[in-house]
Protein backbone atom coordinates (compact mmCIF):
# COMPACT_ATOMS: atom_id res chain seq x y z
CA UNK A 1 0.00 0.00 0.00
CA UNK A 2 0.97 3.49 -0.63
CA UNK A 3 2.23 5.66 2.09
CA UNK A 4 -0.76 8.19 1.82
CA UNK A 5 -2.93 5.26 1.64
CA UNK A 6 -2.01 3.75 4.64
CA UNK A 7 -2.27 6.48 6.56
CA UNK A 8 -5.74 7.56 5.48
CA UNK A 9 -6.78 3.74 5.02
CA UNK A 10 -5.86 3.42 8.94
CA UNK A 11 -7.16 6.57 10.22
CA UNK A 12 -10.34 6.15 8.91
CA UNK A 13 -10.32 2.16 10.31
CA UNK A 14 -8.03 2.63 13.27
CA UNK A 15 -8.48 5.45 15.39
CA UNK A 16 -5.67 6.64 17.59
CA UNK A 17 -6.98 9.18 19.47
CA UNK A 18 -4.55 12.19 21.21
CA UNK A 19 -2.45 14.69 19.05
CA UNK A 20 -1.69 12.17 16.66
CA UNK A 21 -5.38 10.56 16.08
CA UNK A 22 -6.23 14.85 15.25
CA UNK A 23 -3.96 14.75 13.30
CA UNK A 24 -4.83 12.09 11.37
CA UNK A 25 -8.63 13.26 11.08
CA UNK A 26 -7.42 16.39 9.64
CA UNK A 27 -5.36 14.49 6.95
CA UNK A 28 -8.72 12.37 6.12
CA UNK A 29 -10.34 15.38 6.00
CA UNK A 30 -8.12 17.45 3.58
CA UNK A 31 -8.05 13.75 1.49
CA UNK A 32 -11.88 12.74 2.09
CA UNK A 33 -11.77 10.72 -1.56
CA UNK A 34 -8.91 8.99 -1.56
CA UNK A 35 -8.86 5.15 -2.42
CA UNK A 36 -5.81 2.95 -1.93
CA UNK A 37 -6.88 1.06 -5.04
CA UNK A 38 -7.21 -2.36 -3.36
CA UNK A 39 -3.53 -2.49 -2.73
CA UNK A 40 -3.12 -3.41 0.82
CA UNK A 41 -5.37 -4.33 4.07
CA UNK A 42 -5.49 -1.85 6.92
CA UNK A 43 -7.49 -4.23 9.33
CA UNK A 44 -4.77 -5.38 11.41
CA UNK A 45 -2.76 -3.99 14.49
CA UNK A 46 0.67 -3.95 11.99
CA UNK A 47 -0.64 -1.62 9.73
CA UNK A 48 -1.51 0.93 13.01
CA UNK A 49 1.73 0.25 14.36
CA UNK A 50 3.37 1.05 10.67
CA UNK A 51 1.20 4.00 10.95
CA UNK A 52 1.87 5.03 13.81
CA UNK A 53 5.51 5.46 13.11
CA UNK A 54 5.13 7.26 9.90
CA UNK A 55 2.72 9.97 11.30
CA UNK A 56 4.75 10.27 14.29
CA UNK A 57 7.99 11.04 11.74
CA UNK A 58 5.72 13.65 9.80
CA UNK A 59 4.56 14.94 13.12
CA UNK A 60 7.98 15.64 14.62
CA UNK A 61 9.48 15.97 11.63
CA UNK A 62 7.20 18.78 10.60
CA UNK A 63 7.68 20.32 13.58
CA UNK A 64 11.54 20.32 14.10
CA UNK A 65 11.73 21.79 10.53
CA UNK A 66 10.35 24.88 12.10
CA UNK A 67 13.28 24.63 14.96
CA UNK A 68 15.58 26.67 12.99
CA UNK A 69 13.19 28.99 12.16
CA UNK A 70 12.09 28.19 8.28
CA UNK A 71 10.99 24.85 6.96
CA UNK A 72 12.85 24.51 3.80
CA UNK A 73 12.82 22.42 0.66
CA UNK A 74 16.22 19.94 1.63
CA UNK A 75 14.33 19.17 5.04
CA UNK A 76 11.00 17.90 2.98
CA UNK A 77 13.49 16.38 0.42
CA UNK A 78 15.28 14.68 3.38
CA UNK A 79 11.75 13.10 4.89
CA UNK A 80 10.40 12.31 1.16
CA UNK A 81 14.06 10.68 0.77
CA UNK A 82 13.37 8.19 4.31
CA UNK A 83 10.37 7.31 3.24
CA UNK A 84 10.91 7.11 -0.51
CA UNK A 85 7.70 8.80 -1.87
CA UNK A 86 6.63 7.33 -4.94
CA UNK A 87 6.09 9.47 -8.15
CA UNK A 88 2.35 11.20 -7.86
CA UNK A 89 2.67 11.61 -4.29
CA UNK A 90 4.81 13.83 -3.76
CA UNK A 91 1.88 16.57 -3.29
CA UNK A 92 -0.16 14.19 -1.04
CA UNK A 93 2.86 13.58 1.20
CA UNK A 94 3.78 17.54 1.50
CA UNK A 95 0.40 18.41 2.64
CA UNK A 96 0.43 16.13 5.46
CA UNK A 97 3.58 17.32 6.65
CA UNK A 98 2.41 20.65 6.26
CA UNK A 99 -0.79 20.48 7.96
CA UNK A 100 1.62 19.26 10.87
CA UNK A 101 3.96 22.05 10.89
CA UNK A 102 0.78 24.16 11.15
CA UNK A 103 -1.18 22.08 13.95
CA UNK A 104 -1.29 23.57 17.03
CA UNK A 105 -0.81 20.82 18.92
CA UNK A 106 2.75 21.17 20.52
CA UNK A 107 5.60 18.72 19.69
CA UNK A 108 5.89 17.41 23.58
CA UNK A 109 2.45 16.01 22.75
CA UNK A 110 3.18 14.53 20.01
CA UNK A 111 6.52 13.31 21.53
CA UNK A 112 4.41 12.49 25.18
CA UNK A 113 2.22 10.33 23.08
CA UNK A 114 4.82 8.28 20.62
CA UNK A 115 6.71 7.66 23.64
CA UNK A 116 3.66 6.22 25.48
CA UNK A 117 2.69 3.96 21.88
CA UNK A 118 5.84 2.73 21.81
CA UNK A 119 7.08 2.59 25.68
CA UNK A 120 7.95 -1.17 25.18
CA UNK A 121 9.76 -0.80 21.83
CA UNK A 122 12.64 1.24 22.72
CA UNK A 123 14.34 0.27 19.60
CA UNK A 124 11.55 1.83 17.13
CA UNK A 125 12.25 4.88 19.47
CA UNK A 126 15.52 4.52 18.04
CA UNK A 127 14.70 3.99 14.23
CA UNK A 128 12.10 7.36 15.12
CA UNK A 129 15.04 9.61 16.12
CA UNK A 130 17.20 7.99 13.44
CA UNK A 131 14.68 9.67 10.93
CA UNK A 132 14.72 13.08 12.56
CA UNK A 133 18.24 13.30 12.57
CA UNK A 134 18.22 12.71 9.02
CA UNK A 135 16.02 15.21 8.33
CA UNK A 136 17.85 17.61 10.84
CA UNK A 137 21.10 16.97 8.88
CA UNK A 138 19.48 17.64 5.27
CA UNK A 139 21.59 20.79 5.50
CA UNK A 140 24.81 19.08 6.46
CA UNK A 141 24.89 20.16 10.32
CA UNK A 142 22.28 19.94 13.16
CA UNK A 143 21.70 23.60 14.50
CA UNK A 144 21.40 24.07 18.16
CA UNK A 145 18.42 24.63 17.88
CA UNK A 146 17.69 21.46 16.28
CA UNK A 147 19.94 19.97 18.97
CA UNK A 148 17.99 21.36 21.92
CA UNK A 149 14.36 20.32 19.81
CA UNK A 150 15.65 16.58 19.77
CA UNK A 151 17.39 16.11 23.06
CA UNK A 152 13.55 17.54 24.05
CA UNK A 153 11.82 14.96 22.06
CA UNK A 154 14.39 12.12 23.22
CA UNK A 155 13.44 13.04 27.34
CA UNK A 156 9.92 12.61 26.02
CA UNK A 157 10.29 9.90 24.67
CA UNK A 158 12.05 8.40 28.63
CA UNK A 159 15.10 8.10 27.25
CA UNK A 160 18.19 9.73 29.33
CA UNK A 161 20.79 12.15 28.97
CA UNK A 162 23.25 9.36 28.17
CA UNK A 163 20.89 7.72 25.85
CA UNK A 164 20.22 10.79 23.88
CA UNK A 165 24.18 10.88 23.87
CA UNK A 166 24.57 7.26 22.42
CA UNK A 167 21.92 7.94 19.68
CA UNK A 168 22.82 11.34 18.26
CA UNK A 169 26.83 9.85 18.26
CA UNK A 170 24.88 7.52 15.27
CA UNK A 171 24.12 10.10 12.80
CA UNK A 172 26.55 13.01 14.23
CA UNK A 173 30.03 12.90 13.19
CA UNK A 174 32.99 14.34 15.64
CA UNK A 175 34.60 17.13 14.88
CA UNK A 176 37.69 15.11 15.51
CA UNK A 177 38.83 11.48 14.39
CA UNK A 178 39.94 10.61 17.35
CA UNK A 179 37.67 7.16 18.92
CA UNK A 180 35.65 8.77 21.48
CA UNK A 181 32.82 8.69 18.67
CA UNK A 182 32.90 4.50 18.78
CA UNK A 183 32.70 4.91 22.68
CA UNK A 184 29.57 7.23 22.25
CA UNK A 185 28.06 4.72 20.04
CA UNK A 186 28.21 1.81 21.66
CA UNK A 187 27.32 3.80 25.39
CA UNK A 188 30.35 2.84 27.09
CA UNK A 189 32.92 5.19 29.14
CA UNK A 190 36.12 5.17 27.12
CA UNK A 191 37.89 2.98 30.31
CA UNK A 192 35.33 0.46 29.85
CA UNK A 193 36.57 -2.98 30.18
CA UNK A 194 37.05 -5.58 26.59
CA UNK A 195 33.76 -7.56 28.32
CA UNK A 196 31.53 -4.45 28.99
CA UNK A 197 32.19 -3.08 24.98
CA UNK A 198 31.33 -6.70 23.96
CA UNK A 199 28.35 -6.76 25.80
CA UNK A 200 27.14 -3.26 25.33
CA UNK A 201 28.04 -4.69 21.42
CA UNK A 202 25.70 -7.40 21.90
CA UNK A 203 22.78 -5.85 23.72
CA UNK A 204 22.47 -2.69 20.75
CA UNK A 205 23.29 -5.27 17.72
CA UNK A 206 19.99 -7.09 19.24
CA UNK A 207 18.00 -4.42 20.11
CA UNK A 208 18.66 -2.66 16.87
CA UNK A 209 18.51 -5.57 14.24
CA UNK A 210 16.64 -5.10 11.11
CA UNK A 211 14.83 -8.50 11.52
CA UNK A 212 12.93 -7.02 14.86
CA UNK A 213 11.70 -4.12 13.04
CA UNK A 214 10.47 -6.73 10.49
CA UNK A 215 8.86 -9.06 12.92
CA UNK A 216 7.12 -5.73 14.65
CA UNK A 217 5.23 -4.80 11.37
CA UNK A 218 7.09 -1.48 10.62
CA UNK A 219 7.26 0.44 7.43
CA UNK A 220 10.34 -0.82 4.76
CA UNK A 221 11.85 2.55 5.89
CA UNK A 222 12.04 1.66 9.70
CA UNK A 223 13.71 -1.11 8.35
CA UNK A 224 16.15 0.69 6.08
CA UNK A 225 17.21 3.27 9.46
CA UNK A 226 17.71 0.11 11.63
CA UNK A 227 20.00 -1.78 8.80
CA UNK A 228 22.28 1.48 9.08
CA UNK A 229 22.37 1.82 12.23
CA UNK A 230 23.66 -1.69 13.10
CA UNK A 231 26.37 -1.26 10.49
CA UNK A 232 27.78 2.20 12.53
CA UNK A 233 27.56 -0.15 15.58
CA UNK A 234 29.09 -3.02 13.52
CA UNK A 235 32.13 -0.50 12.63
CA UNK A 236 32.11 1.07 15.89
CA UNK A 237 32.72 -2.14 18.05
CA UNK A 238 35.29 -2.78 14.91
CA UNK A 239 37.07 0.28 15.79
CA UNK A 240 37.47 -0.65 19.70
CA UNK A 241 38.52 -4.37 18.94
CA UNK A 242 41.07 -3.21 16.66
CA UNK A 243 42.56 -0.43 18.52
CA UNK A 244 42.65 -3.12 21.77
CA UNK A 245 44.38 -5.81 19.80
CA UNK A 246 47.35 -3.38 19.13
CA UNK A 247 47.66 -2.53 22.86
CA UNK A 248 50.49 -4.25 24.65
Amino acid sequence: MSLVGRIVTVARELPFGGPLGELLERVVGHLPHWHHRGDGDAHDNDSRRSVAFTIAVIALGAKMARADGAVTRDEFAAFAEVFQIPPGEEDHVRLVFDLARKSSAGFESYARQVGRLFASDRAVLDNLLGGLFHIALADGEICSAEDAYLREVTRHFGFTAGEYARIRAHYVMPDNDGGEDAYAILGVAQDASAESIHEAYRRLVRDSHPDLAIAQGLPPECVALATARVARINAAYDRLAKNAAREP
